[in-house]
């Protein structure tokens, strides 16, 4: 079943949904970007469909509602300690393919990696449902065909926004009676079909091919290219890393708050140990565990598909210009060069 809205229309949906829902989307923030005289777009509690950015990619992915940057985890003082609780409302977090993709991902490390389940991620994540946006096709630096990111099926109903309104697929018998009193229409939520660009992510057959490729002289170019600025990272759609921070209040070191704070192992100095050694001292080197994570250890780990979802966000935010759209394409060519010479079949 279909409807369709006007503007006026659509705000008094999104009003009638807020009195029982906290609705998230992509929000516009006018001068507050990275460089002088731009916006960001980030993922914020919206309460009326003006608010919501549907015509721009967001310039941060949908993670950050059920995994925020800072979170914190319990407060503590000289005698005690008590877990910071905070009561949730339930949650409609509205984002394209790729985003509610990206979240299979993260729970699946945080909710499904072992015998105990992340308590905080998973408050969030019990409260949430996703709103899917259809997408026009993303930017020049999206490949999420290429990652097979462009369909999903896990969403309660699906919107189109257009400057007149919305048009809304209803999937779920729930949010039937919102959309009742509207305009019926034979509407079904549209996938991106094709990107202007092409992703081949290597096949690597064995640890033989594997341990050759993390030898590669391909990875001593991002020594010189990367900064190690870690933008990659945080922008990225799947990313999990975190590190803990106490926060103290006064002089007395015995009161404050410890917080799980998101970190990227692009960074130098993430990965260091006792003695001060670093098990991935250059930029190359953390390159290639970064790139070798995404495209080999995940679906190695849990045979499901890459853990990159193609939203091109890790391209967008590095200074350098380096886009990982080419660097697995390279891997690829990579692959196919040790294969020849090991004498294996490509």
């Amino acid at each position: 079943m279909g409807y369709r809205l006007n503007k006026e229309q659509s705000n008094a949906l999104f009003a009638k949904l807020s009195e029982k829902y906290d609705i998230y989307a992509p929000k516009r923030f006018p001068k507050q970007g990275r460089y002088s005289d731009t916006d960001v777009i980030k993922y914020d509690k919206v309460t009326s469909f003006d608010e919501v950015e549907y015509a721009e990619k967001s310039t941060y992915p949908m993670k950050e509602v059920l995994n925020p940057v800072h979170q914190t985890l319990f407060y503590f003082n000289d005698e005690d300690y008590h877990e910071a609780v905070k009561k949730l409302r339930p949650m409609l977090i509205i984002g394209r393919p790729c985003d509610i993709n990206a979240q299979k991902i993260q729970e699946r490390i945080f909710l499904q990696n072992g015998p105990h389940a992340d308590a905080y991620y998973q408050r969030r994540h019990e409260m949430a449902k996703f709103v899917l946006m259809e997408c026009e096709g993303g930017t020049d630096t999206c490949f999420c065909v290429s990652m097979n990111a462009n369909k999903t099926d896990d969403y309660v109903f699906g919107l189109k926004f257009s400057e007149a309104g919305l048009e809304i697929e209803s999937k779920d018998a729930e949010f039937e009676p919102y959309f009742s009193e509207y305009e019926k229409e034979d509407f079904k939520v549209k996938f991106v079909e094709k990107n202007q660009l092409t992703v081949t992510p290597p096949v690597i057959p064995d640890k033989e091919v594997l341990n050759a490729l993390k030898k590669h002289p391909m990875w001593k170019e991002y020594d010189a290219r990367c900064i190690s600025c870690g933008a990659c990272t945080m922008a990225c759609s799947t990313c999990t890393c975190f590190t803990t921070r106490d926060v103290v209040y006064t002089e007395n070191a015995d009161n404050g708050e410890r917080r799980r704070v998101s970190a990227s192992c692009q960074v130098a100095g993430f990965d260091q140990m006792a003695g001060q050694r670093e098990m991935r001292p250059t930029a190359g080197d953390r390159m290639r565990y970064k790139v070798l994570h995404k495209f080999q250890a995940y679906d190695a780990r849990f045979h499901e598909g890459h853990m990159c979802v193609g939203c091109g966000r890790c391209t967008d935010h590095c200074p350098q210009f380096i886009a990982l759209s080419a660097t697995v394409n390279k891997m690829s060519e990579a692959v196919k060069e040790i294969m020849k010479e090991q004498g294996k079949e490509c």
